[in-house]
């Protein structure tokens, strides 16, 4: 699939998921609008990227495999891969086409820079994928293909898998990391650390914020290090979605997009690229 010169480079973005189906419930495990502001800046996205997508590619904390897989089917079906939640949120729909010929084209990406990628056939959509992108993107008319993360969370392997699909921003594709820029459920629900989750946010945003892509990979490499690091990621796989977000984004610059705090701690979007959604609402 060649580049279509005609058309912009399409930018890159990290997004916060939310808490399972949070936007489509009676929030009950702290302020009923915790979710709201985070919602309506997910809802603003398609007027800040500027372009209508031809289609998805999303990268989900929710699915890790050994090696990367590209979600291949025309009808994907949902995963409702969360738990204790009102009966209605499993009754969620969302119709979006796959794009077997973009999962191709991403497997041939990834096994072009030497590393191991695989078409998953029968890969439905975690709540990773469709719990945000219904509330950006909810008439489902945009293909979408969910690419996994590769189980060993590597940092710089997950930023040279970014660098290899970076190309699919010049051909309409619409590269997304859905993860959480906090992941410490223990912190969120039985509080505490917000000192160490803030300097951690600090932290990120300046090395998203890194003057050049060498500096960025370079601190974001060392996010384990980094103030509050640990203890906002307990385990990772909600982070390394933004490496591959960072490194699909090339010596594009990155800036905070969104942020708020949810249940005490901060939630962060990050875009990259020269688009309208770097900006925030």
């Amino acid at each position: 699939m060649a580049a279509d010169t005609s058309a912009p480079r399409m930018p890159v973005l990290f997004i916060p998921h939310g808490g399972g189906p949070c936007f489509f419930m009676d929030w009950t495990m702290g302020p009923r609008d915790t979710w709201d502001r985070l919602a309506a800046w997910l809802r603003s996205v398609p007027e800040r990227v500027g372009v209508r997508p031809r289609a998805i590619l999303i990268v989900s904390g929710h699915w890790e495999t050994a090696g990367f897989r590209a979600s291949g089917g025309r009808r994907p079906d949902l995963i409702y891969d969360y738990s204790g939640f009102p009966p209605h949120t499993y009754q969620l729909t969302y119709p979006a086409p796959g794009d077997p010929t973009l999962a191709a084209r991403v497997v041939e990406l990834i096994s072009g820079a030497g590393l191991p990628a695989a078409v998953d056939p029968d890969r439905g959509f975690d709540h990773g994928v469709f719990v945000p992108l219904k509330v950006a993107f909810p008439d489902a008319d945009v293909p979408v293909v969910a690419l996994s993360l590769d189980r060993s969370l590597d940092p710089d392997l997950h930023a040279r898998v970014g660098a290899a699909i970076a190309p699919l921003r010049d051909e309409g594709v619409l590269i997304v990391g859905s993860g959480m820029s906090f992941h410490n459920l223990r912190a969120f629900f039985a509080g505490g650390g917000e000192e160490d989750s803030a300097r951690f946010d600090t932290w990120l945003t300046e090395a998203v914020e890194a003057p050049s892509a060498d500096e960025r990979r370079s601190r974001l490499d060392a996010w384990a290090t980094a103030p509050g690091g640990r203890f906002s990621h307990p385990r990772e796989e909600h982070l390394i979605p933004l490496m591959v977000a960072a490194g699909a984004a090339g010596d594009d610059l990155g800036r905070k997009a969104f942020s708020d705090l949810v249940m005490g701690h901060p939630c962060s979007a990050f875009a990259f690229g020269s688009a309208s959604a770097a900006a925030t609402p």
